[in-house]
């Protein structure tokens, strides 16, 4: 498959979108969909798949559309879905924990092998059949096992601390959840950051302009 090697981050953030979209139509039953089908169950316009597909070779025919599975099976090869990854957890607590037993790490091409913290409560514990050992031995760990992501949901005041030990240890990937802009080289190691706050803080503007609006459309 030829790819574009210069595929803009607008696109890499809407192919996760494909994947899952196409994985539900996959379960629906769906065999065949049109661009122009896809396109309006996404919220996106035909030419717009197809622009965004075009980046990684074609897919597809003229007049008879994308076969579900098949396209589905594509995408997740672009995003590595098959590739192995692996992930470790720093911090157990509320959102840690919750990660852990309810994430469907699997579904998304990672393999979690084991937790880290501190407190004496869970070291040596197990949260849903996932090891979870001491923060002290995360060094000795990433030595012994390749881990390609390490999933940050540690305090604030520790973020950087602890992504700078998942850096030099060689880990490729930062799924960051502590709310804090940690900082690295972007040739060293990639992060991503997931603020729940800015997501909500959007989703308050949306209601807000369209309260505005409304209030709009009754003013006399």
């Amino acid at each position: 498959m030829k790819r574009n090697t210069k595929v803009s981050t607008a696109v890499i953030r809407r192919l996760p979108r494909y994947y899952r979209h196409l994985s539900e139509l996959q379960e629906a039953g769906t065999v065949r969909i049109s661009s122009s089908a896809l396109g309006k169950s996404m919220g996106l316009t035909a030419s717009q798949i197809r622009q965004d597909l075009s980046c990684f070779g074609g897919f597809g025919q003229q007049g008879y559309g994308y076969k579900v599975d098949s396209l589905k099976e594509e995408i997740g090869e672009i995003l590595g879905i098959h590739r192995g990854h692996t992930v470790v957890v720093l911090g157990t607590g509320n959102l840690g924990r919750a990660i852990i037993e309810n994430f469907r790490f699997s579904s998304n091409g990672f393999r979690l092998l084991a937790a880290f913290d501190v407190s004496p409560r869970v070291v040596g514990s197990r949260i849903a059949g996932v090891p979870v050992y001491h923060a002290d031995s995360l060094e000795g760990f990433l030595a012994e096992h390749p881990v390609s992501v390490g999933l940050l949901a540690v305090p604030i005041s520790a973020a950087q601390e602890m992504g700078d030990r998942l850096a030099n240890a060689g880990v490729a990937g930062i799924w960051n959840f502590t709310n804090y802009e940690i900082a690295f080289d972007p040739q060293r190691v990639v992060v991503e950051s997931v603020h729940f706050s800015d997501s909500l803080l959007a989703l308050n503007y949306m209601i807000s302009q369209r309260e505005e609006e409304r209030s709009e459309e009754e003013s006399p």
